[in-house]
């Protein structure tokens, strides 16, 4: 059975009340609940933060703003992706060393600096282990949105990462994302 990362739960259920069922979640577990109902009184906010909710989101809502808010309650909760168990965290692609700990990537014994969103987009990648790494989850989770602006951007940020780090290491599949070229198993830790 898979874990539950983010609860979106509406105050308006026909069977049970919405703030009794947001404290009953909270007495079993710690998962992250997000409110999203069209009760948009201060008071019914105010109430379901106090009974357990990590957000409240009132109806009608833009779905960028939902996964914005998914996001940001995954963030301040820890359950990023991008940085993976291991010892160290420290990774080798064949020559290239990527220190997730230290946001450092080394080429043979020269450091390589890359900017904050670099090494995101890398880190993401590295993470997904030879899977393909989807383009917009990449937007998501550096850019925290998916517009044109963002796109381009992560365009610009992937051809960077193949100059400094090696062309043939990033390989690109087609209207899907990105992975690493290499077989993940060929990754040593």
């Amino acid at each position: 059975m898979h874990e539950v990362d983010v609860v979106l739960l509406d105050l308006g259920l026909p069977d049970v009340d919405g703030m009794v069922l947001c404290r009953q979640i909270r007495a079993v577990s710690d998962v992250a609940v997000i409110v999203v109902s069209a009760r948009g009184e201060v008071d019914d906010r105010i109430l379901a933060l106090r009974t357990g909710a990590d957000d409240y989101l009132v109806k009608p809502y833009d779905v960028d703003e939902l996964v914005a808010r998914v996001q940001a309650v995954r963030r301040r909760r820890g359950d990023r992706v991008a940085v993976p168990a291991g010892p160290g965290g420290v990774v080798k692609l064949g020559e290239v060393t990527v220190d997730l700990d230290r946001h450092e990537v080394t080429l043979g014994d020269q450091s390589v600096p890359l900017s904050r969103k670099e090494f995101q987009v890398f880190a993401l990648i590295i993470t997904a282990q030879g899977a393909v790494m989807p383009r917009d989850q990449v937007l998501h989770e550096v850019w925290g949105r998916s517009g044109a602006a963002e796109s381009r951007s992560l365009d610009v940020h992937v051809a960077t990462l193949r100059t400094k780090v090696g062309r043939a290491l990033i390989e690109t599949v087609r209207g899907v994302g990105y992975r690493l070229a290499e077989h993940p198993d060929q990754l040593e830790r």
